[in-house]
Formats: C-alpha cells, structure tokens, sequence
C-alpha cells in the first residue's frame, strides 16, 4: 500500500467563507498516482470545517445563515471568549459542519455522488490555516 500526504493552505479575507477544494484534492489525487484507495480531508484548526455538499451559493448562504442562528458572533457571549479570544461561536460551528471527509479512490478519481463536492469551511478567518490530504490506496 502506497501512501501521499500534502497540504493545502487557506487565507479567507473574511471571518466565515466556505471554498470548494474539490480542484486542488483531485491535483493531489493526480500526484499520488493510486488509482483505488481512500482519500483523507482534514482541517487542521478548530475554527475550521471540511464537508462534502453541493456547489450551490444559495445553498452556502443558508449554512453560513443557519450556523449564525446556532452559534452567533459574540465578543463576550460565550465563556471561551474570557481567554482573551472571540471565536466561541467559530468552535461551536467547527463542531457543527465537520472535521474531514473520506472519499473513495476508484480507477483513480473521486468517487463521489451527484453534485458532491468538497468545501472548507472558514469561521474565524483572516490567517493562514492548513488543510491534510492524505490519500492511500494501490
């Protein structure tokens, strides 16, 4: 069994945005050169989601929407906050949508569903964050 691992690096001009990453993964995908395995997706800070949905801004804006009714920004409404940070809500929404993803490899492409799609969710942007891929297969 082969393995590749890589990193992606995210820097949203915004405190919550979600990217599609689906582009950047399958280049990953291409690199390895495994043709049947899994492919790992991991966010690797805690204000920050990997999920898989559909490409559909109107969609996007009715996750960002909901997570605010969920988990709303607050600079002291959450006792997280008392560290000195303000991300409370950015935790909470972290938990929400999701840590990583895993994809099957097959004949060396993503095997996804109609319209899947791989995001990375932002919550408490404006730094640079990373994103594991790590794929492992034949």
């Amino acid at each position: 069994m082969r393995s590749h691992t890589a990193h992606l690096w995210m820097n949203t001009s915004e405190r919550r945005a979600m990217v599609d990453i689906t582009g950047e993964v399958e280049d990953e995908l291409a690199r390895s050169g495994i043709k049947e395995g899994l492919c790992l997706v991991n966010a690797m800070h805690i204000t920050s989601s990997v999920f898989i949905n559909d490409a559909e801004s109107g969609l996007h804006r009715d996750f960002l929407e909901w997570l605010e009714r969920l988990a709303p920004y607050s600079k002291e409404g959450y006792a997280h906050n008392r560290t000195g940070e303000d991300n409370g809500d950015a935790h909470l929404k972290r938990t929400v949508m999701g840590r990583e993803v895993v994809v099957a490899v097959t004949k060396g492409r993503l095997d996804f569903g109609p319209w899947e799609r791989i995001f990375y969710g932002e919550f408490d942007g404006r730094r640079k964050k990373r994103v594991m891929v790590k794929i492992i297969g034949e």
